[in-house]
């Protein structure tokens, strides 16, 4: 069964956001991935010197064959820096992993299958 790591931020440090609301999407889309044959888990980050450790650890805990590197970490222009630390951290402990980007919390599963 493939093996897909969706990384995104914790809904909780995004001002203004509808936490429980992005927690349903979120949940409705590792759904998804087991309907699509695929063992799905998703990494939540906080914009502090947590993400790296803890995206490091996700992605070292096996082999992914796709990383999803989600929207709220790669479209705003002020966290370009936190996007390439993500970018490298993924180069680094999961090397053997596609890489791919999804346009909302919604078609992650589109994303990967992409490239599985």
């Amino acid at each position: 069964m493939p093996s897909v790591l969706v990384l995104g931020f914790d809904p909780q440090a995004v001002p203004g956001a509808d936490a429980a609301a992005f927690h349903t999407v979120l949940d409705n889309e590792l759904v998804r991935f087991g309907e699509h044959g695929v063992d799905a888990s998703m990494t939540l980050l906080q914009p502090d010197e947590t993400a790296g450790p803890t995206a490091a650890e996700a992605l070292a805990a096996r082999k992914w064959d796709v990383v999803v590197i989600g929207g709220g970490i790669r479209k705003p222009e002020q966290l370009l820096t936190f996007f390439e630390k993500v970018v490298n951290l993924v180069r680094e402990h999961a090397p053997q992993a596609a890489i791919a980007f999804n346009t909302s919390s919604g078609t992650s599963v589109e994303a990967a299958e992409r490239w599985l």
